[in-house]
């Protein structure tokens, strides 16, 4: 979304992803893929290719890359902002528990076997593998490559954003009774919380990680304030 409005108003920018997507959303901007060699060489390719403002556009649990990009800006002394979703907030029928991080998400887990819904991505699955009595339902953006580190699990293969009803489809029909998921905000990935509401499937949310005190952006008239263009280009 960032970048096609900066494409579209004549933003000077350019866009970098880790890369760890087989087939990322092309984007309207010019793009780098790969990491940069921590926050000194972050410090060392913004001054090499004269910028002049950070957006910290990750995601909301790529604390490595903003505690970098936080660094960074220290180094060179340029202007930094994060382009960061507001995280979800439970409302009435929400059923949800609140852990720290991935540890303890594994730790909150029943000792009864049963069919639990890991909307968390592919990085992080292997913690779960010290409790292999569960099923294990996985989204993922691309399918695994090699063997996964659960004994039981069933992988579906999808890219939001999603909708209540394909949700609720989904949950009925692989009969889950857990859900554990990361607080990443947003409307993309939202509806597996409506369903679950519907549903009266508890959920485990991981909260984010706790960065350094940062200017944080909510929407794109918020960055392009930051960017200093007039505010009529930013809605």
């Amino acid at each position: 979304m960032i970048a096609r409005h900066f494409a579209s108003h004549g933003v000077d920018a350019i866009y970098s992803y880790a890369g760890r997507t087989d087939s990322p959303v092309a984007q309207p901007l010019p793009t780098r893929v790969g990491g940069f060699g921590g926050a000194a060489g972050l410090a060392a390719w913004l001054t090499a290719e004269g910028m002049t403002h950070i957006v910290d556009a990750t995601h909301p649990f790529a604390a490595g890359m903003s505690r970098n990009a936080i660094a960074a800006a220290a180094a060179t002394g340029l202007p930094l902002c994060a382009f960061e979703r507001a995280p979800w907030e439970a409302g009435d029928g929400d059923d949800w528990t609140h852990v720290a991080d991935i540890a303890a998400a594994v730790d909150a887990l029943p000792e009864e076997p049963c069919r639990i819904f890991l909307a968390i991505g592919r990085q992080t699955l292997s913690a779960f593998a010290v409790k292999p009595w569960h099923q294990y339902l996985l989204r993922l953006v691309d399918p695994p490559e090699g063997r996964l580190p659960l004994p039981d699990a069933e992988v579906v293969v999808a890219r939001g954003p999603f909708t209540e009803a394909g949700d609720l489809k989904l949950l009925k029909s692989r009969r889950v009774n857990l859900i554990v998921t990361k607080n990443s905000g947003g409307d993309g990935a939202r509806a597996k919380l409506d369903a679950a509401r519907a549903l009266r499937i508890p959920v485990i949310m991981v909260d984010r990680p706790v960065l350094p005190t940062r200017r944080v952006a909510r929407n794109v008239a918020e960055v392009m304030a930051f960017l200093g263009h007039p505010a009529d280009l930013g809605v």
